[in-house]
């Protein structure tokens, strides 16, 4: 009787796609996958940016999420998150994000002369439109804030940038032409 032997395997001439993680995202580009806690057209993985265990440690190159971690309660769920961003990024991954910037939203809202509405508009901009039950903030950033939760979670080489320029969405937005998005890339140390 014969062994049994396995078929050769033959080398690859692709090599594996760098995997990079927009998180909280929906729109589709390529090279990214999208994770998203709702199950919506163009998500790669549903699930919560507190649980990326669908991911190995150190097999993401990159990391984008617009707005979500001020959705996380800051005293469990955002350091989890973070440590689960740092845990699946490679050695020298970057990270960016984009957080409500409570700092400015502090300053317009001191604005004289606002009326009501506009009072309003920023006042749901600081605590979420709570529009569905995953849009309620828990959580207000300044950048001294978010730098501590990072550096907490390992990340190093922390700072603010303007844009991304990466996707169409909240890190862009402004209001009566103040920019409203605190925008940080922080690097996992290699």
């Amino acid at each position: 009787m014969a062994a049994h032997t396995s078929p050769p395997t033959r080398p690859s001439s692709a090599r594996a796609e760098p995997l990079r993680l927009h998180i909280g995202g929906e729109e589709v580009r390529e090279g990214w996958k999208i994770v998203n806690i709702q199950a919506k057209p163009g998500v790669d993985f549903v699930g919560s940016a507190t649980d990326l265990s669908t991911f190995a440690d150190a097999s993401v190159v990159e990391i984008y999420a617009s707005h979500i971690y001020e959705h996380l309660d800051y005293k469990g769920e955002l350091p989890r998150a973070l440590d689960e961003a740092f845990r699946v990024l490679k050695p020298g991954g970057l990270f960016r994000a984009g957080v409500p910037d409570l700092e400015a939203l502090c300053r317009l809202l001191l604005t004289p002369g606002l009326n009501a509405e506009q009072q309003f508009h920023i006042q749901r901009m600081i605590y979420g439109g709570h529009v569905d039950d995953f849009d309620y903030h828990y959580v207000g950033f300044t950048q001294a804030i978010f730098t501590v939760f990072l550096e907490d979670a390992g990340f190093r080489n922390v700072r603010r940038v303007p844009s991304f320029d990466l996707f169409k969405d909240t890190t862009t937005v402004t209001y009566m032409e103040v920019p409203i998005s605190l925008n940080i890339i922080a690097l996992k140390p290699a």
